[in-house]
């Protein structure tokens, strides 16, 4: 089973596709607009996005790209009523996995999402260690000497990207784009404020952190 996100704007389609692939077996939630789409898509936990290109706020393109500036990973499928060969590939550049074409026979569609999740399935599982410290991924979830941690979504991306990212320093307005995801506004010291409970929750001790280290002036950086 996988957690899959659906993103379509035309009623019918999108209850197509709901129905269609609960019956596989899969958790599915739909929502319409790009907007929707962005924010939900940033947050951890989908194995996989099928994302509709025209869509009311914000297009199918604009979301896939801003979801691959922030640094998520999870697997696109983009659907699209465009047939021109240099739109699909434009698709594919901007970091989505696969693509198919309005209108679609359900049959390819489902073959196209198991292909995507088979090819991405090792990518999704890998579990980022440091300390005693596991984050897993697919999962979306984080355990400290074998037990749960419970971070918050925000906090989970903010790690993860920290992580993705060790030994390298990241200015505040670096991780604002990687945990939060580009034209959002939060102050530098909202970071701070999660940077400090982060700590409490995955450092050995808070006051004399090992793993996210303060470097004036720059910003912050991770060392395993």
């Amino acid at each position: 089973m996988a957690r899959i996100l659906v993103v379509e704007d035309e009623p019918d389609i999108a209850m197509m596709l709901s129905v269609d692939l609960r019956l596989e077996g899969h958790d599915v939630e739909t929502v319409a607009d790009g907007h929707a789409a962005l924010q939900r898509g940033l947050e951890s936990g989908w194995d996989l996005i099928v994302l509709d290109v025209m869509l009311p706020g914000k297009d199918g393109f604009d979301v896939c790209r801003e979801l691959r500036k922030a640094g998520t990973r999870t697997p696109v499928i983009l659907l699209t009523a465009r047939t021109h060969e240099a739109e699909k590939i434009m698709g594919l550049d901007l970091g989505a996995d696969d693509y198919i074409t309005k209108p679609f026979n359900p049959r390819e569609l489902r073959a196209r999402i198991r292909a995507v999740l088979r090819r991405t399935s090792t990518d999704l599982g890998e579990i980022v260690r440091f300390g005693d410290v596991e984050i897993l991924q697919a999962r979306g979830e984080v355990r400290a000497k074998g037990r749960p941690v419970e971070l918050t979504p925000v906090e989970f991306r903010l790690l993860l990207a920290l992580a993705r990212n060790s030994g390298r320093v990241l200015s505040r307005d670096r991780i604002i784009d990687l945990a939060w995801g580009p034209e959002t506004y939060i102050t530098e010291r909202a970071v701070d404020a999660h940077i400090v409970n982060l700590r409490r929750k995955i450092e050995p001790d808070a006051a004399a952190p090992r793993h996210i280290i303060s470097v004036r002036g720059m910003g912050y950086r991770f060392d395993e």
